[in-house]
């Protein structure tokens, strides 16, 4: 009875392996970004844009795309605005 408990858990640890979340990770000022990273099962993808033009893109715990959580993880930050979203690579730069 044990056997079978414990490959339905395994099976289902290598199948949450394949649904990785995928973000864009960069800090930049052209909108341009490249480079990408893997979250945990627990992550979204942020996009942050400083008022002075500068774009954060990366993983984020859900519970921190909130206001308040944002304001103390970028403390030098003084004003942006954020998006956080659920899908492969939704961080990404507006099409112009």
């Amino acid at each position: 009875m044990k056997k079978p408990v414990l490959m339905l858990v395994l099976c289902a640890a290598l199948l949450g392996l394949g649904s990785a979340l995928k973000c864009y990770k960069c800090s930049d000022d052209s909108g341009c970004c490249a480079n990408t990273e893997y979250c945990t099962y627990e992550d979204a993808c942020l996009t942050l844009s400083e008022k002075d033009g500068r774009t954060i893109r990366q993983c984020i715990r859900f519970s921190d795309c909130v206001n308040t959580k944002l304001h103390q993880m970028f403390p030098a930050i003084s004003g942006f605005t954020f998006k956080c979203c659920f899908s492969n690579l939704c961080n990404r730069s507006p099409q112009p």
